[in-house]
């Protein structure tokens, strides 16, 4: 059997795959597993796994519609099975699973806007539920393929490799951070796709915390972040006015990885790397806005949610609608009147865990 994973929607989402595609090999041992990505994070992830064969890199955001079209084209007929996993509800992700032209074309079956972003043209569907999280939606789809039903859930996996553990040596040692320091991560970014950036817990906000963890923790504070969100890290860097605050440049998402590997806490955005510290097993506080928690909580690790609770939340469910809120009072007040201290209570908790 030859399998392709269409995994095209982000880092997060492919790593919030991994359970469902650990399933699908001990079901297949023999089978060809491949993976069609658009994101460097997401090739270097897979890349790694002993599950996948190969990884299909394809840069679509930047690259023309005529290359793009070639390039799918090379797959067609090549799988019998093609897989969008979840999320996946774009017209074009459809287009894209149509053409390769796999006998059998699985995804979810959306509760929203299914029929205008072409989900007809998947022939093997099951329907979303907004109760269950990415990983379970997931695993509803290798069921699809495997014809079984799975009580156990595994972890979300990412492999590191040993340059990788060693670039994380050298940043420590150079900044002369022991194992006995306490060390703190901070992502301040997320997507910017689809009006995402408003999830994100302002800067100010994230200043404040790292002063305090500073001062009365005598904490190391990283920033990670990807080089697009440098003006974030540098902002929160400014307001600190610190040498315990200290920006991450890690040559690769794996690099970066193997850095949050140290860190007591990681606090959050709604974010593909708030899933790469589930996939570390890091201790977790999650600041979650508009987002349906149920989809993206961090799995299967310890954490805590920063969260308002308004009676308006979630407003925000997967669609390729951007993200709006409906609010005539504060504007995405699940996010702007998030307290530090309410943070702060948490990752204190989670420090002493």
């Amino acid at each position: 059997m030859r399998i392709l994973l269409i995994a095209l929607s982000g880092i997060g989402d492919a790593l919030m795959f991994t359970p469902a595609l650990k399933k699908l090999k001990e079901e297949f041992p023999e089978s060809q597993i491949d993976a069609l990505v658009m994101f460097k994070g997401v090739k270097d992830i897979y890349n790694n796994s002993p599950y996948i064969n190969n990884v299909l890199y394809h840069d679509f955001l930047n690259e023309s519609k005529i290359k793009s079209l070639l390039f799918i084209l090379k797959l067609r007929k090549n799988y019998n099975v093609s897989i969008n996993i979840y999320p996946s509800n774009r017209k074009e992700y459809n287009l894209i699973n149509f053409i390769i032209g796999a006998e059998k074309r699985a995804a979810i079956r959306y509760l929203r806007n299914d029929l205008l972003n072409f989900g007809w043209l998947n022939n093997l569907t099951v329907q979303e539920n907004d109760a269950l999280h990415n990983v379970e939606e997931n695993l509803k789809l290798c069921e699809l393929i495997t014809g079984k039903s799975y009580d156990s859930l595994d972890p979300l996996e990412i492999l590191l490799k040993e340059d990788n553990l060693k670039a994380a040596d050298k940043f420590f040692r150079d900044r002369n951070i022991t194992d006995k320091d306490l060390i703190i991560g901070f992502h301040p970014g997320c997507s910017i796709l689809k009006n995402h950036d408003k999830r994100r817990w302002e800067t100010f906000k994230f200043a404040e915390l790292a002063n305090r963890l500073i001062k009365e923790k005598n904490a190391y504070v990283l920033l990670f972040g990807g080089p697009e969100e440098k003006y974030l890290k540098d902002e929160i860097k400014s307001l600190t006015n610190s040498d315990r605050c200290i920006e991450v440049e890690a040559n690769s998402l794996l690099d970066a990885a193997a850095i949050m590997r140290r860190c007591k806490v990681f606090v959050s955005n709604d974010s593909a790397l708030m899933h790469v510290a589930a996939a570390l097993k890091l201790n977790i506080v999650a600041i979650i806005g508009p987002t349906n928690k149920n989809y993206i909580h961090p799995w299967q690790t310890n954490y805590a949610t920063a969260s308002l609770g308004l009676n308006c939340s979630p407003c925000f469910y997967y669609s390729p609608k951007p993200l709006t809120c409906s609010r005539t009072d504060i504007k995405f007040k699940c996010i702007k009147e998030l307290s530090v201290e309410k943070v702060w209570e948490l990752v204190a908790e989670k420090i002493k865990d």
